[in-house]
């Protein structure tokens, strides 16, 4: 299924060009996927102390922007540049579902956004990238697929954010956007563990 994780090749081709920059700086795959994960824990904080601002929504798409461009750049210096680590693995797995947690969870305070929507949707974000995880060890890939994966999440709630950041006002269209989010999450988790478990038996 069209998932916006389709455009990494092409988003790794625009970083490209400055991993070999931050190399020689001395900077590590670890060092960046920590920084995302402290980005994250930042921001979302700010949305849970502010959540009747404005002001810190419009830093929510920014920071999953920025935040994707730190995570595909960790992943090429791991496997461009000789970093792949035991500790970077769990760093990165890790790290992607606090990421997503700390900055979800705060919009379950924002004023019109329904905590009964978020809290699940950040439930199923986490079942979904373990079902992924768990491919592994049934003999499998890393799974990635969509229709709701980390990129598709990123979009959605940076949207989302970007909107209500603007002063466009909460509705019905927000709990729709969010219960599609949901269906879409369950399907990911289906089409995740279905194709893990077809590759594994190939």
């Amino acid at each position: 299924m069209p998932s916006v994780y389709q455009l990494k090749p092409a988003f790794q081709a625009l970083l490209r060009p400055m991993i070999g920059g931050l190399v020689r700086l001395g900077v590590t795959a670890n060092m960046v996927t920590v920084s995302a994960l402290l980005l994250s824990l930042a921001v979302g904080g700010t949305i849970a102390v502010q959540p009747a601002a404005r002001w810190p929504l419009l830093l929510l798409p920014a920071t999953l922007l920025v935040r994707m461009a730190l995570n595909a750049i960790d992943g090429m210096m791991a496997r461009e540049h000789d970093q792949k680590s035991r500790l970077g693995a769990i760093l990165n797995e890790l790290g992607d579902v606090v990421s997503d947690a700390a900055l979800y969870l705060p919009l379950g305070l924002v004023p019109g956004l329904e905590p009964w929507l978020i809290v699940p949707a950040v439930v199923l974000a986490v079942v979904s990238e373990m079902t992924g995880v768990v491919a592994i060890q049934i003999g499998a890939e890393r799974r990635y697929d969509g229709p709701m994966g980390k990129s598709d999440r990123a979009f959605v709630f940076g949207l989302v954010g970007l909107l209500l950041g603007l002063g466009v006002p909460t509705g019905r269209w927000l709990d729709a956007v969010l219960a599609v989010v949901l269906l879409l999450l369950v399907l990911t988790v289906g089409n995740r563990a279905r194709r893990a478990l077809a590759e594994a038996a190939e």
